[in-house]
C-alpha cells in the first residue's frame, strides 16, 4: 500500500540555513531509493523558518529502508540542534 506523508519542520531563529541545508540534502539520495515516488522539500514563502518534507513511498518496506539509509541517519543524527519543533501527518490521496 503506498505511503505518504507530510513532514514539518519549524527552524529556530538561528537554524534556518542549517535546516534548509540539511532537509535540501536529502532529496537526491532520497529520489534514487527503491520504492520511492514523490520526495520534495517545501520551504514557506511567508515563513522561512518552515518547511514540508512531503513524501510518497511504494510502500512502508520501502519506507523503512529510506529509515536505514545513510543519508537519514546523518539527517536524523543532525536536525534537532537546529529545529524547534517537528511533526508529521500521513495523508491519502482523493480522487
Amino acid at each position: 500500500m503506498i505511503v505518504t506523508k507530510k513532514v514539518t519542520f519549524i527552524a529556530k531563529k538561528d537554524g534556518v540555513d542549517k535546516m534548509k541545508e540539511l532537509l535540501s540534502a536529502m532529496v537526491a539520495p532520497s529520489k534514487a531509493e527503491d520504492g520511492c515516488l514523490f520526495y520534495e522539500i517545501f520551504q514557506c514563502k511567508e515563513r522561512p523558518e518552515k518547511f514540508f518534507a512531503v513524501e510518497t513511498w511504494r510502500d512502508e518496506t520501502a519506507l523503512d529502508g529510506h529509515k536505514a539509509s545513510e543519508h537519514y541517519k546523518i539527517y536524523k543524527s543532525s536536525y534537532e540542534q537546529y529545529c524547534e519543533d517537528k511533526y508529521s501527518d500521513e495523508l491519502e490521496v482523493l480522487g
